[in-house]
């Protein structure tokens, strides 16, 4: 089947012939006849298959299909990602397909100013690409009108239905019409995601091109045993051994990413960081620069597993494992795209096994463990726990319980030590969340305070009192 067999207009073909693609893939073969249908959709198809495109292609033929009179600051299409690189990315696949079409868009996140988004609705868009933090934002100041949207598309909608994400996009949702279509697409789908996305589709097409939950087959996986304080050591070791020029690095907080980038530039490595603590344009300027080969390691968070798009990287190393399996997935599929072949190495210390058997379990596959005599890992170091950056709950990992109780005792997760930015560049709501529980603790010892009061008071006895008393 060729993509003029799917229902897309000569614009929209010219377009996608532009890019060199003549046969659509799994994904799009079966959801753009949906799509155009009308119906709603939750899809699901490994990473690097052509989701993005699997949605905007058949989003815009729509588009085409229909010319309603709009009012200010009205939209047709709205598509809601996790973090502001998906946004980009979304936004530049819609500006790639429909270069030959008569339409406008304009991306909205967190991060960069507010008035020039402001500015762009009120011109009047028919696709806005946001982030919900921001978009709520804008909503609360009346800067966006819901009531001619046709579609909404949640992207990557397992971690849009997360907790970080849940509580705005129902906000924004009671602003929307209830006559509209919705499309929900990822790379990996729990049993409690589909559950909760039943209560937002209307009689949905389930769309399942793979095996659930399981990574690409070109993607070549290793895993490495190495010791925690010596995993810099063997990663520079294999760049420079091995001649890799393009790889993707990732670590599990922000602090431990600034770390490592400034070890690997110590030992002559060029390489530039990205997470959720840096600036829009500085996040922007180390993906375009390792993009161009300016720099030969991208160091990331988990902000980047699901919003960077490059053609061709083939190393993603995991230099800490993800607490949560799903974003293994999700970090090995930035290689072996489009049909082309890719490299996943982790380095898993000791307090790692027991994320190591969760993620292969997830997967239902086993990952080949490849031994380096040099770094074999000193089998005295005990392990300990593993501090989980996404949500703040802890997991123990082995070792002994004094070991792990001494340990919990001198570490702080994130969450308590309080996240400055969510991925999307707004504040995270479990900030305000403490900060009132903080402010009902303290109002309550006030309260308890002036109870006291109020009965010594009663029990005192007052100037008049002791007058009668005598």
């Amino acid at each position: 089947m060729s993509f003029t067999n799917l229902g897309l207009n000569k614009s929209l073909l010219k377009a996608v012939k532009d890019q060199g693609y003549d046969t659509p893939t799994p994904i799009q073969k079966q959801a753009i006849p949906v799509v155009i249908e009308g119906k709603d959709v939750l899809a699901a198809a490994q990473t690097g298959t052509g989701k993005t495109a699997g949605f905007t292609l058949p989003l815009l033929e729509r588009l085409s299909e229909t010319n309603p009179k709009m009012g200010k600051k009205q939209i047709r299409v709205l598509v809601l990602t996790p973090t502001r690189e998906l946004a980009a990315q979304v936004a530049e696949s819609i500006k790639t397909y429909g270069k030959y079409m008569k339409y406008t868009s304009t991306v909205i996140y967190g991060g960069v100013g507010i008035n020039p988004q402001l500015a762009a609705l009120r011109r009047g868009v028919d696709i806005v690409i946001a982030t919900p933090g921001r978009l709520l934002d804008i909503a609360s100041q009346n800067g966006i009108d819901f009531s001619a949207l046709e579609t909404l598309v949640l992207d990557e909608a397992d971690r849009m239905l997360d907790m970080g994400f849940i509580h705005d996009i129902k906000k924004l949702m009671k602003m929307m019409p209830k006559q509209r279509q919705t499309l929900l697409f990822s790379a990996t789908f729990s049993k409690e995601i589909k559950h909760l996305a039943a209560g937002l589709l209307k009689e949905p097409v389930l769309i399942e091109v793979a095996r659930e939950n399981t990574t690409a087959e070109q993607v070549s996986q290793v895993v490495h045993f190495v010791d925690k304080n010596r995993k810099r050591e063997l990663l520079s070791q294999l760049i420079k051994t091995k001649n890799w020029k393009q790889i993707l690095v990732f670590t599990r907080t922000k602090h431990g990413a600034n770390r490592l980038t400034k070890q690997l530039e110590e030992a002559g490595i060029k390489a530039a960081a990205i997470h959720g603590n840096k600036s829009q344009g500085a996040r922007t300027k180390a993906l375009s620069s390792f993009k161009a080969g300016e720099i030969r390691v991208l160091v990331a968070t988990d902000i980047a597993a699901r919003g960077i798009d490059i053609d061709q990287l083939p190393h993603v190393v995991n230099f800490e494992l993800p607490n949560v399996p799903e974003d293994y997935v999700h970090r090995i599929g930035r290689t072996g795209r489009a049909g082309q072949s890719g490299e996943a190495v982790s380095l898993v210390c000791v307090d790692e096994h027991k994320l190591l058997f969760d993620i292969e379990k997830f997967i239902k596959s086993e990952i080949k463990k490849v031994h380096i005599e040099a770094f074999t890992p000193d089998p005295s170091i005990m392990a300990e726990p593993i501090q989980n950056g996404r949500g703040g709950r802890q997991k123990q990992r082995g070792g002994n319980s004094r070991n792990r109780s001494n340990a919990n005792s001198n570490k702080k997760t994130d969450a308590q030590k309080g996240e400055k930015k969510r991925a999307d560049g707004q504040k995270p709501k479990s900030g305000k969340h403490n900060s009132n529980t903080s402010a009902a603790m303290i109002g309550n010892r006030i309260q308890e305070k002036l109870d006291k009061l109020d009965k010594r008071d009663a029990n005192t006895p007052t100037k008049q009192n002791k007058r009668k008393r005598r």
